[in-house]
């Protein structure tokens, strides 16, 4: 049977989430509140002060909506969260971060870390939550993490989609925290990592204008007997077309004799210069829909 209690008191709770002086506000006294929270009871408490109302694990997001009611009214998520509220999935931290003002006292408790700054960010809501903006998040995320593959996942993940670039986040570092970022400036500072996750954002971009399925990016690609051909800046495998865009150190090769081995493996290769990606989108558009189809119909596809 549901609590009275409980019943009463989830619909001022986002997530099921609570603060233990909210309830107290609402008539429960402190001792009504603890006996709730026993290991027994319907309810348990998630931080100092911050009460879920379920005795159920809490899944993630009610971890995530503990977080910023224990920070306080003006904490901002950042760091992976913010980064997946954005929509760009990256490898979750065990930490949940967040920003106060500087002048906050809040302390890192449990799984939540809080940063204080004088540069809290004017925050953008995503599902719900207040979250600091994208570059801002990716950067505070990669200042944290330890694991260089890890970083360098989460660093490039929101290049690679299209939603902010590498300039951006060269400048949100320049101007924030400089605590753990010797890592993720040395991976921006790094030429071999800019290009493709230019080009492909600049592509990715265009393509969500585009009649076509998403691609897989940066695949390579060989004949039936595993010839290695090259690297496929994006490719379609349900249609056999490769796009190139000049990204890769082993792109396609684009010569006359380099045809019939591509032929006979049933690919059909669009070559686009990146730079009309910004100049000629709509073109290229055009372009890609068309090969897409041509592809299709390539009696020699695999």
């Amino acid at each position: 049977m549901t609590n009275p209690a409980h019943a009463r008191h989830r619909p001022a709770a986002p997530d099921a989430v609570i603060r233990s002086a909210d309830l107290r506000a609402s008539g429960l006294t402190q001792h009504a509140i603890a006996v709730r929270c026993r290991p027994s009871g319907p309810w348990q408490r998630l931080l100092p002060g911050v009460v879920l109302l379920s005795n159920t694990p809490p899944t993630r997001r009610q971890r995530v909506r503990a977080a910023l009611t224990y920070a306080g009214a003006e904490a901002v998520l950042t760091g992976t969260d913010a980064i997946t509220a954005h929509g760009v999935p990256v490898p979750q931290s065990d930490e949940v971060l967040v920003l106060v003002p500087a002048a906050r006292r809040a302390t890192s408790r449990s799984y939540v870390t809080v940063e204080r700054t004088t540069r809290l960010p004017t925050p953008v809501r995503r599902n719900g939550l207040p979250t600091a903006p994208l570059a801002r998040a990716t950067t505070d995320a990669a200042r944290h993490e330890r694991d260089r593959e890890r970083l360098r996942t989460t660093l490039f993940a929101p290049v690679q989609a299209g939603s902010c670039t590498i300039a951006d986040l060269r400048q949100e570092l320049n101007v924030g925290n400089q605590r753990g970022s010797a890592g993720p400036r040395a991976l921006l500072a790094d030429k071999d990592h800019e290009v493709v996750p230019f080009i492909q954002a600049l592509a990715t971009r265009l393509l969500r204008s585009a009649p076509l399925p998403p691609p897989r990016w940066q695949v390579p690609l060989h004949t039936a007997k595993g010839t290695k051909l090259g690297v496929a800046d994006a490719w379609w495998p349900e249609a056999g077309l490769a796009w190139n865009l000049g990204a890769q150190h082993h792109p396609l090769p684009t010569t006359e004799q380099a045809k019939p081995l591509l032929a006979a493996a049933g690919i059909t290769v669009l070559h686009t210069d990146p730079a009309r990606l910004s100049t000629h989108p709509t073109d290229v558009v055009a372009e890609l829909v068309d090969a897409f189809t041509y592809a299709s119909k390539n009696p020699h596809r695999r």
